[in-house]
C-alpha cells in the first residue's frame, strides 16, 4: 500500500471558506464539492487506490486556471492536474486536502499549420481527436497510447506517452513543440513553441514525463506528420515466441522501419 501525505488539518477546517473563494473565479457549474459529485475523482485508473479530494474545479481557460493556482497558492492548498484519468500509474489520484483541477472541459484546437506541420491544442484535446482534425489533409499525430480514444495531450506530455508508434516516430517528447504552463504561484508562461527548438533551458524536456509536479499544462504545440503512403494492416503468426522475435530483428535490420510493431504471445490472445 502507498502512504498518502497527511492531510493539512487547517486547510480541512477552512474548506469551505475555500470553496467559496474558488467559485466567483468560474463557471456557475465548475466548482464541484459536492461529496457525491466528487466520487468520480477520486481515483485514476489505478483504481486500486481511493481518496475523495476537497473539491473538483473544471476551468475552459488558461487564465481561469492562473486565477485557480493563485488562490490555492494563497490559501496554501495542494493541487493535483486530471485530465481524463486513464493512467494506471496514479498520477491523477487527489490528497483530502487538495484541488483538483480538471482540464477535461479545455478541449479546442486552437491551431493548425499544415505548411509548418504543427498543431496548438488545449490541454484536454484527446489523443486521437488530434488525427481526427488532420486526417482529412493527410497527416497525423504520432504517439498512440493504448487509451487514445480517451487519454488527453496534457496527460500525454505529464506521462511522456507512447504507443506503438513510437518504434518509427518516437514518444511524446519527440513530437512536442511547445508548451503553455502555469506556475504553483498562478504565472503564465510560454515554453518553446512553431519551431524546431528553442534557446536557452530545455525546459520541455523538463516538463515532459513530470507527472503534473512542476506547472499545469494548459496548452501544447505538437509535430503532426504526412500519414506514411499505402499502410496497410498484415497479421502473422509464429510457432515460437523466439521466431517471432527473429522476424522482428530480420526486418529492422533490413533497414526497414515498420510504422508499428506489436506482439501478442498465447497466454496475452487467451485473456
Amino acid at each position: 500500500m502507498i502512504a498518502l501525505p497527511e492531510p493539512k488539518p487547517d486547510v480541512l477546517a477552512r474548506r469551505d471558506a475555500i470553496i467559496a473563494e474558488l467559485r466567483p473565479l468560474l463557471a456557475d457549474d465548475a466548482v464541484i464539492a459536492d461529496p457525491l459529485m466528487l466520487k468520480p475523482y477520486e481515483t485514476d485508473g489505478l483504481s486500486a487506490y481511493r481518496q475523495v479530494p476537497l473539491a473538483v474545479v473544471l476551468p475552459r481557460t488558461t487564465e481561469e486556471v492562473a486565477a485557480v493556482m493563485r488562490c490555492c497558492h494563497r490559501n496554501g492548498v495542494r493541487v493535483v492536474p486530471r485530465g481524463a484519468g486513464t493512467s494506471l500509474s496514479g498520477g491523477a489520484l487527489p490528497l483530502a486536502d487538495a484541488v483538483v483541477v480538471g482540464l477535461m472541459r479545455m478541449n479546442q484546437i486552437l491551431d493548425i499549420d499544415y505548411a509548418d506541420r504543427c498543431a496548438v491544442v488545449q490541454a484536454g484535446v484527446t489523443n486521437i481527436g488530434i488525427t481526427n482534425a488532420v486526417a482529412a489533409h493527410g497527416f497525423f499525430y504520432a504517439p498512440d497510447p493504448s487509451s487514445q480514444l480517451a487519454c488527453m495531450i496534457g496527460g500525454n506530455v505529464n506521462m511522456n506517452s507512447g504507443g506503438a508508434h513510437c518504434l518509427k516516430y518516437g514518444v511524446t517528447a519527440n513530437n512536442l513543440l511547445g508548451l503553455k504552463i502555469v506556475t504553483v504561484e498562478g504565472e503564465i508562461i510560454d515554453i518553446g513553441g512553431a519551431h524546431l527548438d528553442a534557446a536557452g533551458y530545455d525546459w520541455l524536456g523538463l516538463l515532459t514525463g513530470s507527472e503534473g509536479q512542476l506547472a499545469l499544462i494548459t496548452e501544447v504545440t505538437v509535430r503532426i506528420l504526412r500519414g506514411p503512403e499505402g499502410a496497410r494492416a498484415m497479421l502473422a503468426a509464429f510457432d515460437s515466441n523466439e521466431v517471432a522475435g527473429a522476424c522482428v530483428d530480420s526486418i529492422i535490420s533490413s533497414g526497414i522501419i515498420p510504422v508499428a510493431l506489436e506482439f501478442m504471445d498465447r497466454p496475452a490472445i487467451h485473456a
